[in-house]
């Protein structure tokens, strides 16, 4: 099988190519400077050029304070970006895999994980566009999957942001003596690595559709940076806040844990406790920064 990879640099992406090739993989690389997916005609022609027979599209604006502000943007990237890919992918017969979010939920209160079958009820500008882009790929193939994944960090960081949440809480606990953090939203953070590997697990299968894909357990982001920190034995006083007082420009969900269901009906194993995906992060992480000092 031929892969073509659209956003092989950014956080998701790097793990993506990595491991696909560690597999030996028929994997193409693009980056921005190769295609645009706001570009439809350049979509077309970048992707005529390659025949892939799987497209894997992880492009995405997802700064969901800023897709308050700047809607059409977020629009751009997030629906109308899936669709131009979509079409390039039906001009050259090829399935597409596409990128979603816990986002797509937060209007119901609950606390039990949602699974592929619950409905979507987004409460940001973020979530509504990346919900559009699902229901722009479902409604233009019939091969497609659309992944949902939650409080991503991967050693790439995020090409937006410029950082995952990992790494900020690091990056506080070196200048401040106290973070708050919200400890009213509940989620399962989850490693790009991890994502990846399952990615080509659920490749083999054929097995096209919607999926949940998250390491499994739950917490809120005050409990993630609580057990960051008790990993890399940092004392910095941390205090819980609530989402009000955080002020944020985008509203959260309260709870968006996903239930990996449909991947288990394809025949799939659940993917590892946060805790232990997050141990082993850290591990590297402390592993690559030995190695930059090296270096150097």
């Amino acid at each position: 099988m031929k892969i073509a990879l659209i956003g092989s640099d950014g956080q998701l992406g790097t793990d993506i190519y990595s491991y696909f090739k560690s597999m030996g993989a028929d994997i193409t690389g693009l980056t921005i400077d190769d295609i645009n997916v706001c570009n439809g005609p350049l979509c077309v022609s970048v992707l005529t050029g390659l025949k892939p027979d799987l497209v894997i599209n992880t492009a995405a604006f997802n700064l969901v304070d800023r897709c308050e502000s700047e809607p059409i943007k977020a629009f751009e990237v997030n629906a109308a970006g899936v669709k131009n890919v979509a079409e390039a992918c039906r001009e050259i017969d090829a399935a597409m895999m596409h990128f979603s979010t816990d986002y797509v939920f937060g209007a119901y209160l609950r606390n039990t994980p949602y699974t592929e079958d619950d409905c979507p009820a987004p409460i940001s500008a973020y979530g509504i566009s990346k919900l559009a882009g699902e229901y722009m790929l479902s409604y233009m193939l019939s091969r497609y999957y659309i992944i949902r994944v939650s409080g991503l960090y991967g050693h790439a960081g995020s090409m937006d942001k410029g950082y995952n949440f990992v790494e900020l809480m690091l990056e506080l606990a070196e200048r401040q003596k106290e973070i708050k953090v919200v400890n009213d939203q509940t989620l399962t953070p989850t490693s790009s690595k991890d994502v990846a590997q399952k990615l080509y697990e659920l490749i083999q299968t054929g097995k096209y559709g919607l999926y949940h894909m998250t390491n499994t357990g739950s917490c809120t982001w005050h409990e993630f940076t609580g057990q960051i920190f008790k990993i890399a034995g940092i004392n910095t006083k941390l205090m819980p806040t609530d989402s009000r007082s955080f002020g944020s420009a985008a509203k959260r969900p309260s709870y968006s844990v996903l239930d990996n269901k449909n991947l288990r009906q394809a025949g799939l194993e659940d993917m590892r406790n946060w805790k232990e995906a997050l141990t082993q992060y850290l591990e590297e992480r402390s592993i690559l920064k030995k190695s930059n000092s090296a270096g150097r």
